[in-house]
């Protein structure tokens, strides 16, 4: 194996544990020093809470507005309880398969990207490239959330072309639902079991609460979308978990219930909770509470037909453009402006599990088919 070949960069990312609860600085570093040598500007940017962690903008190229942005996130998600059959954190190679922790999920983008841009002198580039790599994606797209808001503030302009390297095994996606958090508090006064009518129980407030949420999720199932590319074409809804309760001689004065919905692309978020609201009000709960919205990953709509769909169109293994089930930071960068596609070697059906895992052939392939769509867009 050649010095710099895509299976020693995907080796090296792999060796960095970027579990979302652990720093990712040494990995940011690395891919920072990486992106230099290849004659690109990189800007950091620190998580103002979490000094510990941070998202990486890799520019070069003229800033006319054309060009290409590609974006990956650094972090992958634990491996703690999973039946491994090596070291999540060591690539193995076996019957054509690259074994471990992110090869798929999505440092192999990462490797490929790298491999690319050593075919391509930067300095000749014709249009900007721009590189985002954001920490804190698997727990809710936070980095990226974070490292938009400063880069609206700052009024940073980038290429409306976007591609996120998520495993979609060669298949075009332009959108995906997204995930709001929703948490119920209910404040209820605490009495003795012997007595419990001097008493006001927040936990069966909690359960009627709950009755409530499932009949406004039955209803959001019955109000099927028009988006033919989405397997699940209506707001899919979780009751996500229910804290109360401290002693079984004691009435629960408190309850906190979590409600998780993923909003259809061209949805507002806050349009759902809006309902739980109503549906909450109905129920007639007893006891003081409140209804906030904890944490909102937008979903992501793309138009169909974009430049960045015909340049992929020619390497898509799947000729159908589809939908993702699952959230990506396309959802956030969408609010510069951008119009995200989903495109990367690998499969989602292995990511997050036990040997998870790149094919070889698909990571290589995956090194023609950026270096090609960067020189369409950028060269």
């Amino acid at each position: 194996m050649a010095k710099g070949d895509v299976v020693d960069d995907l080796t090296e990312l792999v060796a960095f544990d970027t579990v979302s609860h652990k720093s990712n600085e040494a990995l940011a570093a690395w891919v920072a020093e990486r992106c230099e040598d290849l004659g690109l500007q990189v800007t950091p940017f620190i998580d103002p809470e979490h000094p510990h962690k941070r998202s990486l903008i890799c520019r070069c190229g003229p800033a006319d507005g054309e060009g290409l942005v590609m974006s990956g996130h650094m972090d992958v998600v634990p491996t703690e309880g999973q039946p491994w059959s090596s070291d999540p954190f060591r690539v193995r190679s076996e019957g054509g398969k690259l074994f471990g922790r992110g090869t798929a999920d999505m440092k192999g983008f990462f490797a490929a990207t790298l491999q690319a841009l050593r075919r391509i002198d930067a300095a000749s580039l014709r249009h900007e490239l721009v590189l985002v790599w954001t920490h804190d994606e698997e727990v809710g797209c936070l980095g990226a959330g974070k490292l938009v808001d400063h880069l609206l503030q700052a009024g940073v302009q980038m290429p409306s072309a976007c591609l996120i390297g998520e495993p979609t095994d060669f298949q075009v996606l332009r959108m995906h639902p997204g995930h709001v958090v929703v948490e119920l508090t209910i404040e209820g006064h605490a009495a003795h079991s012997s007595r419990p009518d001097l008493g006001a129980n927040a936990l069966e407030d909690a359960a009627r609460a709950v009755l409530a949420a499932r009949g406004v999720a039955d209803r959001l199932m019955q109000e099927r979308a028009d988006l033919p590319e989405m397997e699940r074409p209506w707001v899919a809804f979780n009751t996500a978990s229910l804290h109360a309760g401290s002693a079984v001689n004691i009435v629960p004065d408190r309850a906190v219930v979590q409600f998780g919905y993923r909003p259809l692309p061209g949805m507002a978020p806050e349009e759902v909770h809006g309902r739980l609201v109503e549906a909450f009000e109905a129920a007639g709960l007893h006891c003081p509470w409140t209804a906030s919205v904890e944490r909102v990953t937008p979903a992501m709509l793309t138009p169909d037909g974009t430049p960045l769909q015909g340049a992929l169109a020619e390497h898509a293994r799947h000729h159908a453009v589809g939908a993702c089930s699952f959230a990506t930071d396309g959802g956030q960068l969408a609010r510069m402006g951008l119009q995200p596609l989903v495109f990367g070697p690998g499969s989602i059906e292995v990511a997050h599990k036990a040997d998870e895992f790149v094919p070889e052939a698909d990571l290589r392939h995956a090194v023609d088919v950026l270096e090609a769509v960067v020189r369409r867009r950028c060269c």
